[in-house]
């Protein structure tokens, strides 16, 4: 998979039409890919099986997965190979606990505050905000928080997840008062990374006095959550570029467009001048 293919593919969508903001989504999932392949850039059956399942593993929904099998197809449709095109995860099913609303996760930080947890609340903030996973919490340290991003690696994956600057502000401030100068932010009184089971009561206790089902209390729910609203964005941008420019062709028509009845109209105008 090199980068002259993955041009030329994306060259070809905006000859049919594609807005540049769809482009660019094309271009986000196929990087991905390319992300995830080995040095070589191989293409191959358990190359695209690993990447399939790597997103599968990082927590993305089946519809997303979805939407990036569609953009892979395509582009190996473009480039011949067919035969390495993947079926959609049609049998995989949404797990079955219901999703988080962003109504109600306000309602868990709101609680965290009046509660004055402050642990609980900087934890459902980051896996809200950023996407992080809990084993991936350990590289939030303090020196990537000053930076604005952390760099993960799901399933081999170089990943840089940007931190929100009102996000980052709070982590700098809640460093400063736990006393970590270096080093992950989130850590036991021994310096240890904070258990699975830990994070997930942490977060769990907010679910009464926030009055959201505990279910729905976990970093995973809340992973969920970021990245359906990142979807929903993108997709929201992506829609709205897709009209504008509809309209702005709509607007060259009505000043160049080749109207036969205009020509009609003038060759009958000009054959009443004789």
């Amino acid at each position: 998979m090199d980068e002259r293919s993955v041009e030329a593919y994306l060259d070809s969508l905006i000859l049919r039409g594609r807005t540049e903001g769809t482009v660019q989504s094309y271009r986000g999932k196929l990087q991905m890919l390319r992300a995830a392949l080995p040095a070589d850039g191989a293409l191959n059956r358990e190359t695209l099986e690993s990447w399939r399942r790597g997103m599968s593993e990082a927590g993305y929904s089946p519809g997303t997965v979805n939407a990036a099998l569609s953009v892979v197809n395509g582009y190996l449709a473009f480039i011949g190979r067919k035969e390495l095109q993947m079926e959609r995860n049609a049998d995989v099913a949404e797990p079955a606990a219901p999703e988080l609303r962003r109504e109600e996760y306000i309602r868990l930080l709101q609680a965290a505050r009046q509660l004055r947890r402050e642990r609980a609340y900087m934890l459902t903030k980051v896996f809200a905000t950023t996407g992080l996973t809990v084993t991936e919490l350990p590289r939030l340290t303090v020196d990537a928080v000053e930076a604005g991003s952390v760099e993960t690696f799901p399933s081999g994956t170089r990943c840089v997840s940007r931190i929100p600057n009102c996000l980052r502000d709070e982590l700098l401030s809640f460093a400063r008062r736990t006393g970590a100068r270096e080093g992950p932010i989130f850590v036991t009184r021994t310096g240890a990374a904070l258990s699975r089971t830990y994070v997930s009561d942490t977060i769990r206790g907010l679910s009464g006095p926030a009055r959201v089902e505990p279910e729905k209390c976990n970093p995973r729910s809340l992973r969920r959550l970021y990245l359906a609203t990142k979807t929903d964005l993108e997709d929201g941008v992506a829609a709205f570029l897709e009209r504008a420019y509809e309209r702005m062709l709509e607007n060259e028509q009505l000043s160049v467009g080749w109207e036969e009845n205009q020509f009609a109209l003038a060759k009958s105008a000009r054959a009443g001048d004789y």
